[in-house]
């Protein structure tokens, strides 16, 4: 089956900050918006920015291969050379990294290029790349 579009809505305490960040930095494309609420096309996918003056971060995270891997968190895996692109132009704009972008598993089943990193209301995002998708659900 063709994967289809998933719809994620996410609270944020920043409208004009949130715009910035995923219009202007990650270059999603804003679809509806309302006074309290944004629509961005990530990748192909609907994300809604709903805003909450009083939202607070989860701060939890879960060791991986080594790292803190923050959850909860969202992101796409992009081809690698999207992955890349998107790395190069985060490296540029002197974003922080909660992991800096790096290939996990190597030379293991599931192999892949990550970074983790916060938007302006502390929410984390992945973003990944595989050489191979078809390891994207390979389990060893």
């Amino acid at each position: 089956m063709e994967p289809r579009p998933f719809h994620l809505a996410f609270p944020v305490n920043d409208l004009a900050a949130t715009r910035q960040f995923y219009g202007d930095l990650l270059g999603c494309e804003e679809g509806r918006s309302s006074d309290c609420w944004i629509d961005f096309n990530l990748f192909g996918h609907q994300i809604v920015a709903h805003l909450d003056k009083h939202m607070k971060p989860l701060a939890m995270a879960n060791p991986v291969d080594g790292k803190n891997v923050p959850v909860p968190h969202f992101g796409v895996v992009l081809t690698m050379r999207q992955w890349e692109a998107l790395a190069t132009r985060l490296k540029h704009a002197g974003t922080d990294f909660l992991i800096n972008p790096t290939i996990r598993f190597r030379g293991q089943a599931g192999e892949q290029a990550t970074m983790f990193f916060l938007d302006p209301s502390g929410n984390a995002l992945e973003f990944k790349a595989f050489v191979d998708d078809r390891q994207l659900f390979v389990a060893d």
